[in-house]
C-alpha cells in the first residue's frame, strides 16, 4: 500500500471534533480582531480609569482621615490653652504672678476723687 492509499476521507466523528475548532478559529481571525480593535482599546482605557479611580479614592480617604485627626489635635490644644488662659485671668492668679515685682493687692476699696468746679 502506498501512503496515498492510507489517506481516506474524514469520518463523521472526525468532522464533529474538528468543526468547533474551525468555528473558534474563524471567530478569532485577523479580520475579527481588526474589526473589534476599538472595542478592545475602549476596554483597556476603561480598566485604566477604573484602577486610577480606586487609587484616587483611597488617597482622598487617607487625606480626609489625616485632616480629621489633625483637627481633633488642634481642638484639644485650643481647649487646653483656653483653660490655661482662664486660670491666668483669675484675680488670685494675677496677684501671685505680680507678687515678685513688688505689687500687692489692695485691701481697702478705692476712693473716688471729686474735683470742684471753679467759677
Amino acid at each position: 500500500m502506498n501512503e496515498t492509499e492510507n489517506i481516506t476521507a474524514p469520518t463523521q466523528e472526525q468532522e464533529k471534533t474538528t468543526a468547533p475548532v474551525k468555528k473558534w478559529k474563524s471567530w478569532f481571525s485577523n479580520d475579527w480582531v481588526a474589526k473589534n480593535m476599538y472595542y478592545f482599546l475602549f476596554l483597556a482605557v476603561l480598566a485604566v480609569v477604573y484602577i486610577y479611580n480606586g487609587h484616587y479614592a483611597e488617597n482622598t480617604i487617607k487625606d480626609i482621615n489625616r485632616t480629621a485627626k489633625e483637627l481633633k489635635e488642634l481642638q484639644y490644644e485650643y481647649k487646653t490653652v483656653k483653660g490655661e488662659l482662664m486660670m491666668r485671668g483669675k484675680q488670685s492668679e494675677l496677684a501671685k504672678a505680680v507678687e515678685p515685682l513688688g505689687l500687692q493687692e489692695l485691701k481697702t476699696p478705692p476712693v473716688k476723687i471729686v474735683a470742684s468746679e471753679e467759677k
